[in-house]
Parts: C-alpha cells; structure tokens; sequence
C-alpha cells in the first residue's frame, strides 16, 4: 500500500510531531500548586492529553482533589492559571520526534502540501514552529479554537481540504490519537495512525486507520 496519489498531508501535531508532554506536564502543575495540590508526573499527565486544553486542566483535577466535584467556576479558573503558565514554557522542553525533521524535508521535497489540524489552542502552534524551524514546511495550521467544531468532528479536515483546494480522496490525516482517527472517518478520509503517541493509554489500531506506523520515517516509503 502506498498513498503517493495524495496531493494533501493533514497532520495532527502532538504525539505526532513532537512531544510536548514535559511542557504541558509543568504548566499542569503550575496551576495544581496554587491549589496546594501534589504534582503530577509525565506518566500521571500523558493520558489526560487530547481533546484541548481545557479538558486536559479539568481531568489533571479531578484526578488531584479525588472525589470531588471540580465546578464551572473552579475550571474556568483552573485554565485560565494552567493558560499562562503554559505561554511561560510553551517549548521550553518540547521536541520532535525521531526522523521528523528528515521526513518532512523528504515530503516538501516531493510537493505534497502539509498542513496541521491539533486539538492545542491555536496561540501555541506557530511559537513551536518557530522554536522547532518547521513551520516552513506548512501551508497553515488550525487549533482547537479555530472553528466551531474540532476533532473528532471532520469540519476541521474539510476546512482545510477546501483552504488548500484538495478533494477528500487526494487528503489524508495522520495522527496519534483517536480523534485524528475519527475525524478522519467521520470526513471519509484516509487515515494513518502513529503507534508511538499519547492516546489516552489506548491501541491507535483499535479505531482501524487506513495503515498504522510505527516510526514517522517509514512515511518516506509510502509517499
């Protein structure tokens, strides 16, 4: 199997390009030490990434205070503490992952246009990018805040799909996660799924991808 007919890459971004987990890990705790809650580890943090930020502050709480109800208000507060402490370390300890660098040279160089469609507030992308010296190879990004809907929901890839001028059949997602995964299936989109991302703990195989991959360099074998 192959997808060199494909004009348009989509590409999730953490657990899939890079690895932002120790970054997000110290903003989370930042934010539980104003409540004189204990630290998480990275390995305590990693299952709670995926659907945005908010989701992310609001089950690193519950997981913190046990038991207890964590309210509208204390969320709202939580983020907006979680938020800054964040913009504070954005990249600090982020990196990519083994052969991106090397592979999305390889797919510029072959004319694919590459785009990216994360879960992660709009705000933090473009400064990884830049801190990473990668955003040349995308023609865009969108975040969880970008549109109405994001991922799981496919609005998000037929925006971008529609931005770049690609048919559905031409496009294809990759990612880590099953919101990539489902997303991809809900726009009736081919799918490649990354066995070496966060995934709530979870099997990316289990959401049946198109094709699963277990190193980001053996994209260079199928496109």
């Amino acid at each position: 199997m192959d997808f060199k007919n494909k004009e348009l890459i989509i590409f999730d971004f953490d657990g899939t390009l890079i690895n932002s987990i120790p970054d997000l890990t110290l903003a989370i705790n930042k934010m539980l030490s104003h409540y004189n809650l204990s630290p998480l580890t990275i390995k305590q943090v990693t299952p709670f990434i995926g659907n945005g930020a908010k989701p992310l502050v609001k089950r690193a709480l519950e997981y913190s205070i046990k038991n207890k109800e964590v309210s509208t208000t204390l969320l709202n507060e939580a983020f907006g503490i979680y938020f800054s402490a964040y913009k504070e370390v954005t990249c600090d300890e982020t990196y990519m992952y083994p052969d991106v660098l090397e592979t999305l040279n390889y797919l510029h160089k072959k004319g694919y246009k590459m785009v990216i469609c994360t879960n992660k507030p709009f705000g933090f992308v473009e400064p990884i990018l830049d801190k990473l010296s990668i955003k040349h190879f995308f023609k865009c990004w969108i975040g969880e805040d970008s549109l109405s809907k994001k991922k799981p929901n496919a609005i998000p890839l037929f925006h971008l799909a529609k931005e770049m001028n690609v048919t559905i059949k031409k496009s294809i997602m990759i990612g880590d996660s099953k919101n990539d995964i489902l997303a991809a299936q809900n726009a009736n989109m081919e799918s490649i799924g990354v066995s070496y991302g966060y995934n709530y703990n979870e099997n990316i195989s289990d959401y049946n991808p198109t094709i699963v991959i277990d190193n980001f360099a053996e994209l260079q074998e199928l496109f």
